[in-house]
């Protein structure tokens, strides 16, 4: 319904526009007319609304052209290089139109003996016009849109933003919750007396982890490479409570280090992967993370022992903010699954476009 009110609402502004700019623009025509040739009343009405309709035709026929051929998504080199021919093109259309319509009133109405190549070939002044024309109306359109482009993307970016800042918020909750806290600290404690070496390592590993919460949380995009460290941390922390009942296997396509994903994508999966699976079988199980490249697109699937619990895992606020930023990140290029493989086995995966200037 939103979508439907929106376009209705651009349809309308773009016909006033161009009645009112066209009106505008032909009422200096018609006075030409009307004062300097002697049309009268009827035929300077009659000229002014041949005037508004040659240019709305024109404008139109190039709007039409350009939304097929997507030239509003274009950068502004590559709209430039259409963008000149088209008004040079516009111009001259614009010109036999006109000479047209002038040599009809003159030949049907007035009854003047003037030849049609005579009247077509006539360009002084009515070329410099049609290009100045053409020029203020193509500039306005694809600056209006420019606008529009830079004001729904800041209004994505904002929206980004404070999704990447919650989703933040949730994961250092995560970390910060007792029941996490007290395992962790009770295992370092455990180790204090036996090893020492072992207990100092899991201190570093604890406070790298609730640093990466605290002082990266403005950072919406990182690289794998980075991600994947964090996520060793955290899996090295949390065999101190699993000890063997926890083991993780990461693959990855060493092309895709550099690539920048969603901060904490991969981490939310694994912490997933053992909440809802490791933890809840006696025996454990292997956690297995692979990064894989498949034409223009990036494949992370995160595998784990268990079964799909439908209201604990894809309800999750975790979850459900990670969907959200992809969908604004990617605008609808990015994909995010939950599946059950088998009786004892969930995959989760995310789907990342490779584009075009990502250094990979």
């Amino acid at each position: 319904m939103d979508k439907k009110n929106n376009s209705n609402t651009t349809i309308s502004l773009y016909w006033k526009c161009q009645l009112i700019g066209w009106g505008t623009v032909s009422i200096y025509w018609a006075y030409v007319v009307y004062a300097r040739d002697n049309y009268g009343v009827f035929y300077t009405f009659l000229n002014y609304v041949l005037d508004i309709t040659i240019g709305i035709f024109l404008t139109h026929m190039y709007r039409l052209f350009a939304l097929k051929a997507k030239w509003n998504q274009l950068p502004i080199k590559k709209l430039l290089i259409r963008v000149i021919p088209s008004i040079l093109l516009l111009a001259i259309v614009y010109v036999i139109l006109s000479n047209i319509k002038w040599y009809v009133f003159w030949k049907v109405i007035v009854y003047k003996n003037i030849g049609f190549w005579e009247s077509i070939i006539y360009w002084d002044p009515i070329l410099l016009t049609g290009l100045r024309l053409m020029s203020i109306w193509i500039l306005a359109y694809h600056l209006y849109h420019y606008y529009q482009k830079e004001v729904v993307t800041a209004k994505e970016n904002s929206k980004l933003s404070l999704i990447a800042k919650q989703a933040q918020l949730d994961n250092l909750s995560a970390q910060l919750n007792p029941h996490f806290l007290f395992n962790s600290l009770n295992s370092i404690k455990s180790l204090v007396i036996e090893n020492p070496n072992t207990a100092r390592r899991a201190i570093d590993l604890l406070s790298d982890l609730l640093r990466s919460s605290l002082y990266e949380k403005d950072k919406d995009l990182i690289t794998i490479k980075d991600e994947l460290a964090l996520v060793k941390d955290y899996i090295e922390l949390e065999k101190l409570r699993f000890e063997e009942r926890l083991t993780i296997d990461i693959t990855i396509d060493k092309t895709l280090e550099n690539f920048k994903i969603p901060a904490l994508s991969i981490q939310l999966l694994v912490e997933n992967a053992i909440k809802h699976g490791i933890d809840k079988i006696v025996e454990g199980g292997l956690v297995t993370v692979n990064i894989t490249k498949k034409k223009n697109q990036i494949y992370i699937q995160v595998q784990n022992p268990g079964k799909l619990v439908l209201n604990e895992s894809l309800k999750g606020l975790g979850l459900r903010n990670l969907k959200k930023r992809l969908k604004i990140q990617y605008k609808d290029k990015a994909f995010f699954s939950l599946l059950e493989l088998d009786e004892n086995r969930v995959e989760a995966t995310i789907i990342l476009p490779i584009k075009e200037d990502e250094n990979i």
